[in-house]
């Protein structure tokens, strides 16, 4: 297919909103927070901004430029630009086709946790039991997850500018003014301001090697970096929109909704330690037990929490789908291209994968719990593989075909078709040396996690 013929969003608002939304996602709102908690709170802070502007801003630009060089997806861009690294294409373009089906799972969960809110059952899904019954079931969390995958085909159904931009002009705005409406209503409560300080107040005898490397693993997760996303989405961004000051903007999108996600939570835990007179470490627990155990728990302390928790798990949603429409875009877009087959047929064999695999993801929490792959059920299996292995292997590899092979000039290039790249330096000198050490120590310190050899 050619370059002409090629979908494009309509121009840089709807690039920046379409990428930021891709970028915002589950990882913003519960995996920022209790990894700034975990942290140092305001030394994680400047840690993860420094390596936004070096370490994820050198990526990033690598990815999108990549991607509006070629007009391609991932394996085509990747063979274009270098026979030699056309397995890479490959390997990238499996990311997101192992991440999609269990990411709509956990999107079905957030669905279904808003249902109740909206149906006033809010104190229910307070219960700490409750999640880990809900997702051990059969039937129920299957359901879901097929309500959230097929909102999310949907709008991928629909295309590039009818159906994710217009969504993404529509959900990035709204997912702001519900973040900043929960996070200014739970700052009023007593004992939120304690968790502020925390939260903004670097304390750099909190510093360590671990805070750096829970910084760049949650940079790495949150940008949807190595997965094939940035380089479909670069695929269809027009010669004439500023490339390096849209990267610029889609930082900003995703860090701020990640440092509001902190301000909702770490402020809401200090305010309802103060009110059950329990240490504010107990609520902050690690991954899905903090969204769906933790929070409903704040909620059900909180004045007004089924209003809340009902706004929150809608912003929730929000993020979640973003994400999700842009890991489908990028397996449809791969399929596409590389099969020369319609949009409508690509997306249909795309929602069968899914089902597929989404369907063991939900189901190894339940029925399938007994099979095991690494001491890992269904679910935390393909999370390992394309968080911890797949994606630090393409990023690494990726900077070596853009620093080494085809050489940062080709980026730069590219970069300096729209506008004066003024980065143009620490771009250099990021995908040489900064990223590619980054990378090689978040892949092992990964590893080292999730086999259980250290915990973080």
């Amino acid at each position: 297919m050619s370059t002409k013929q090629r979908s494009s969003f309509t121009g840089k608002l709807g690039f920046v909103l379409a990428a930021a939304g891709s970028a915002v996602g589950l990882g913003n709102i519960w995996r920022f927070p209790y990894l700034a908690a975990e942290y140092g709170g305001g030394i994680f802070l400047l840690v993860y901004l420094v390596l936004a502007v070096t370490f994820g801003f050198s990526l990033m630009i690598a990815e999108i430029a990549i991607g509006r060089k070629t007009g391609l997806s991932a394996i085509g861009a990747y063979e274009k630009l270098s026979k030699k690294f056309t397995w890479l294409g490959w390997l990238s373009s499996i990311v997101p086709i192992i991440i999609l089906p269990y990411y709509c799972v956990v999107g079905g969960w957030v669905i279904k946790y808003f249902s109740a809110y909206v149906t006033g059952a809010g104190g229910v899904v307070a219960d700490k039991d409750y999640f880990g019954g809900f997702i051990g079931q059969t039937f129920e969390p299957v359901v879901w997850f097929a309500v959230f995958l097929g909102l999310t085909a949907l709008v991928v159904f629909l295309g590039v500018e009818k159906g994710i931009e217009k969504v993404s002009k529509i959900m990035m705005p709204g997912l702001v003014i519900l973040s900043v409406i929960i996070a200014v209503y739970g700052l009023t409560l007593p004992g939120a301001m304690d968790g502020v300080k925390y939260y903004l107040l670097p304390d750099f005898s909190s510093f360590s090697m671990t805070t750096v490397f829970a910084a760049m693993g949650q940079l790495f997760y949150s940008m949807s970096l190595a997965m094939g996303i940035m380089i479909t989405y670069g695929s269809y961004m027009k010669k004439d929109v500023d490339l390096e000051s849209s990267v610029r903007h889609i930082e900003i999108f995703d860090t701020g909704i990640a440092f509001i996600a902190g301000l909702i939570v770490i402020p809401a835990v200090y305010s309802t330690a103060v009110a059950t007179g329990n240490p504010a470490e107990e609520y902050l627990t690690k991954g899905a037990g903090l969204m769906f155990t933790t929070i409903p728990q704040i909620f059900s302390v909180m004045p007004g929490g089924n209003i809340i928790g009902m706004l929150f798990f809608l912003l929730v949603i929000f993020a979640a789908l973003t994400s999700s429409i842009s890991l489908m875009e990028a397996v449809v877009s791969i399929i596409h291209d590389k099969f020369k087959l319609s949009r409508h047929i690509s997306c249909a064999i795309t929602i069968v994968i899914s089902v597929v695999l989404g369907v063991l993801s939900s189901l190894g929490f339940g029925i399938l719990d007994g099979i095991k792959i690494f001491g890992k059920n269904m679910f935390d299996f393909f999370d390992f593989a394309s968080n911890s292995v797949l994606m630090p292997i393409t990023a690494l590899f990726t900077c070596i075909l853009v620093g080494y092979v085809i050489k940062p000039k080709t980026v730069i290039e590219e970069v300096e078709i729209s506008s004066k790249f003024k980065g143009k330096k620490l771009f250099v000198v990021g995908i040489k040396y900064i990223a590619p050490v980054f990378i090689v120590a978040i892949l092992i310190f990964s590893i080292l996690e999730g086999t259980g050899v250290i915990n973080i």
